[in-house]
């Protein structure tokens, strides 16, 4: 399992890391990707994570080579790529449909990469071996795609990246065809994957907040075609640093206050919070608090939110609470209650001084 980081003279590992700089890609008048600054540490996992049209698949195709910047560099392994064919650029590359060859054998869908690089027969047998090994598919060599699921298809599509042993790995929603249950088997195939593989970075394009969060190093998170936020797992979850990163990485309360005086106070809707600090925002100055809902507790206690439920949820160990609060929607997410309060009950929500982050209003906006 070994043998894919121990590679013998002129077959080892291709360079690894990835930077860009000054990145921008356009379609005619329509940019899709505006100036991303971004470096992938070598050995690191970083996950782009935005919605449909951020640019985060842009950015990925801008290293595979599919498309090219209208400014900017791309470097792989401090290696200026910008202008290199995709198969000069030492990657490998899974995206969302695998596209595994189906006349193909298992074992000549992963050989494919490597034929094309014209390496030696006995080299080409004894890396399938490897990749088929590494991925837990030895012994589907001889099937074909059909006769696997699509959990076995996508670690087919995973081998035949790993074979060429690439610098970098590129993987384009790559769970996002696999039901549930299957995506969270494969989340743990892909951290052993990343433990086995430590030489090799990881550009891992998602929608999907619990996938970045399970397997990044760090999220760079995208809006617009523009990079929005960059930080780890932990740091964007509990200090956002805007509004759009607070709301897409994880659920959070996200409500309008106005700083108030000592330095740990706010006013929202004309009740007093306390919260951990308001450094950097201006007494009298409007902010946004943001209170993640597993952080809101049900009853009195301190920061007293007083409202009507509007909607109740079961969801096995915990319940969802909706509640209107000074005109705006408050959650939390509390143990399964034995006795539930009805909608249109009046119920009080809390939460503790050190669990709410305050942004200064409108952090995240375009400019």
């Amino acid at each position: 399992m070994t043998a894919l980081l121990d590679a013998a003279p002129g077959t080892a590992t291709a360079a690894s890391g990835i930077r860009f700089e000054g990145v921008s890609v356009a379609y005619g008048t329509h940019t899709v990707l505006d100036g991303l600054d971004l470096t992938v540490e070598p050995g690191e996992v970083m996950a782009l994570l935005g919605p449909s049209g951020s640019g985060k698949t842009t950015a990925l195709r801008a290293v595979a080579g599919f498309v090219t910047p209208v400014s900017g560099r791309v470097l792989i392994g401090g290696r200026d790529v910008t202008g290199l064919p995709p198969y000069k650029r030492g990657i490998g590359m899974v995206v969302q449909s695998y596209a595994l060859f189906p006349h193909m054998r298992v074992a000549d869908n992963v050989a494919f990469g490597l034929k094309a690089r014209k390496a030696p027969r006995a080299e080409i047998a004894a890396r399938v071996a490897e990749a088929l090994e590494l991925t837990g598919m030895a012994g589907y060599a001889r099937r074909y795609p059909r006769e696997l699921s699509g959990g076995q298809q996508q670690r087919v599509a995973i081998a035949r990246a790993l074979a060429i042993r690439p610098g970098v790995l590129l993987l384009d929603e790559p769970l996002s065809a696999l039901d549930a249950q299957l995506r969270s088997g494969m989340l743990a195939e892909l951290a052993r994957l990343h433990r086995e593989l430590p030489d090799v970075s990881i550009l891992y394009v998602t929608h999907d907040q619990v996938e970045a969060l399970t397997l990044a190093d760090r999220i760079a998170v995208m809006d617009r075609a523009r990079l929005r936020d960059c930080g780890t797992p932990r740091e964007l979850y509990r200090a956002p640093r805007t509004e759009f990163t607070a709301s897409f990485v994880g659920n959070a309360n996200l409500l309008p206050v106005t700083a108030g005086p000592g330095g740990s106070t706010v006013t929202f809707a004309g009740t007093e919070l306390t919260v951990r600090g308001t450094a950097g925002v201006a007494r009298g100055a409007a902010a946004t608090l943001c209170v993640r809902p597993h952080l809101v507790g049900l009853g009195e206690g301190p920061n007293a939110l007083r409202g009507r439920l509007t909607e109740l949820q079961w969801r096995g160990a915990t319940h969802r609470l909706y509640a209107e609060v000074a005109g705006h929607r408050v959650m939390a997410d509390v143990r399964e209650l034995r006795t539930a309060p009805a909608v249109g009950d009046e119920v009080t929500l809390h939460f503790a001084a050190e669990d709410a982050v305050l942004l200064p209003a409108g952090a995240g906006a375009d400019g």
